[in-house]
């Protein structure tokens, strides 16, 4: 059985269809298993050893159906469900299996508030795609493999974070989904141990900012008294821009706790079943992206007759206010 899986993008959907990849490959014998994904997210299954071969969208969709014409799969389990997916299939005319995206139910929730959203993590709903091959999904879990090139060893981080520190991943693709500066501060201070922070480049200028406020020993001596009054003990190493995605991975691998927005970030920690916080702004849980067999504190501002205002997320808040993410509480005890 020689099966093609498709997914796209992005960082957090492509991990999430892990479970998928190794139960396929491990319930067919002889089973061959080959993943589709654009060429900038293919470090995510190169590494992954239930997968026999990558396959990449860069530019011409012409160009990947004739590659894939060339394989000739018994099945393909389309686990993105778009437009050019659809394209694919018809070209191609190999038996598919799809994922329900839930397109109507995310709608009648964002511009109704009518829920009628199933009961199941989107892991389950790729699932139910693959089942229709016969496949079960397994209770592993997530996937991610490190290669070890890109394993951080403990003693390239700074001193005060070699024993145990909390990862903070501060990113995130819309703004409506990132806590506004302010809020990172309060965070922080509430977690009160050695944190890093975790994004991309784009994310390193609040990561300097928030590395300044707690700043110790750096010529902030106009800081300190008032750190000191406000009992702000945190030790924050802004590795935002530091690390390829898969180093912040291992970062991510020997965190003790996790706090992550609705992110691909998030899943990574839970297929390294981190004990994860999850911070949701204008998208909620209840879609079907929460973390995935790990265990997970859910921090959001429920009851806002605005929320959810998109499946996606905003460059800034619709009404004005940010209420979802403005008003969250940290009400959490680390040990």
């Amino acid at each position: 059985m020689k099966v093609l899986i498709i997914r796209f993008s992005s960082i957090g959907d492509i991990v999430l269809t892990t479970p998928v990849i190794r139960s396929v490959k491990v319930q067919f014998e002889d089973g061959e298993v080959h993943f589709c994904t654009k060429k900038n997210y293919a470090d995510l299954v190169e590494n992954n050893p239930y997968v026999d071969k990558v396959l990449t969208l860069d530019g011409s969709l012409s160009e990947l159906i004739k590659r894939i014409q060339k394989e000739k799969y018994d099945g393909i389990i389309d686990l993105h469900n778009n437009l050019r997916t659809r394209i694919i299939k018809w070209r191609t005319g190999v038996k598919t299996w799809s994922f329900n995206k839930l397109n109507l139910e995310k709608w009648m929730m964002v511009a109704l508030k009518i829920d009628q959203l199933p009961n199941l993590h989107i892991v389950e709903r790729y699932a139910q795609a693959a089942a229709k091959l016969g496949v079960k999904l397994d209770k592993l879990g997530l996937d991610y493999f490190i290669p070890e090139k890109d394993e951080v060893p403990r003693d390239w981080l700074p001193v005060t974070h070699q024993r145990e520190y909390a990862v903070v991943a501060i990113g995130g693709q819309h703004a409506t989904k990132r806590l506004p500066f302010q809020k990172l501060v309060q965070l922080c201070d509430k977690i009160n141990k050695p944190v890093i922070l975790l994004g991309g480049v784009e994310d390193a200028a609040v990561g300097e900012r928030l590395e300044l406020f707690f700043g110790r020993d750096n010529g902030n001596g106009h800081l300190e008294a008032g750190l000191e009054r406000l009992n702000k003990r945190a030790i924050i190493f802004n590795g935002c821009g530091k690390f390829n995605l898969n180093q912040a991975a291992s970062v991510i691998k020997g965190a003790r706790w996790v706090f992550s927005h609705d992110t691909g970030l998030m899943h990574i920690a839970a297929a390294f079943k981190k004990d994860i916080f999850s911070i949701w702004g204008n998208t909620i849980p209840q879609f079907g992206m929460y973390p995935y067999h790990t265990h997970f504190t859910v921090i959001e501002k429920t009851g806002l007759p605005c929320r959810p205002c998109s499946k996606i997320g905003y460059d800034k808040c619709p009404k004005g206010h940010f209420r979802c993410m403005n008003d969250l509480e940290f009400d959490f005890y680390l040990e």
